[in-house]
């Protein structure tokens, strides 16, 4: 787990390249994040993204991001895990790695993503409200990710009418954007 965690947290390590990481190391995720220079050059990754694993992965403290989620609370999916999403590993180039604070149902297959703008208007307010009413009416989970504008409408419908939701972020689990959220996402 540690070495995933590693590779998420390099930048330009995407689903494709780690998938051609994983491919050319035989799935053995520890012996691809200790590769050396060469070794990433045979597996098909460019110059850039060998650079970046070769400046980034020095600064990489795997014992300190485990510990860090420890602290948080947070389970970590991989590829590889179980209890990944069915329907997230079907895409094309699926996260490797999910961070998740809380708990994954298997009703969450039923589930749509609302997402828009973070300036609506009053019009754009209702909309979201009725729309997000009629699908959790339907048994339906609302994915969104918890940022002004629709998404927090979103958020807040749902768990208004008592249905679930869950926040996907682009900014990790330690803190939440916006901070006027916090109530929100602890829900």
């Amino acid at each position: 787990l540690p070495y995933w965690i590693g590779f998420n947290r390099v930048a330009g390590v995407g689903p494709s390249r780690l998938r051609l990481l994983l491919d050319f190391f035989n799935d053995d995720i520890k012996a691809a994040w200790e590769a050396n220079q060469s070794q990433f050059v045979q597996a098909g990754l460019d110059r850039r993204t060998v650079n970046s694993i070769m400046k980034s992965r020095p600064k990489v403290n795997l014992d300190r991001e485990m510990a860090l989620i420890e602290q948080h609370g947070v389970q970590v999916l991989t590829w590889n895990d179980a209890d990944y999403p069915k329907l997230l590993r079907e895409l094309s180039a699926p996260p490797p790695v999910l961070y998740v604070r809380g708990e994954l149902l298997p009703d969450d297959e039923w589930a749509v993503a609302i997402v828009g703008t973070r300036k609506m208007s009053a019009y754009g307010r209702r909309v979201t409200e009725m729309l997000v009413n009629g699908l959790t009416e339907a048994g339906l989970t609302i994915i969104s990710g918890l940022a002004l504008g629709v998404d927090g409408v979103a958020h807040h419908t749902a768990l208004q009418t008592g249905r679930r939701t869950i926040a996907v972020l682009a900014n990790g689990l330690d803190r939440t954007y916006p901070a006027r959220h916090q109530k929100m996402a602890e829900t």
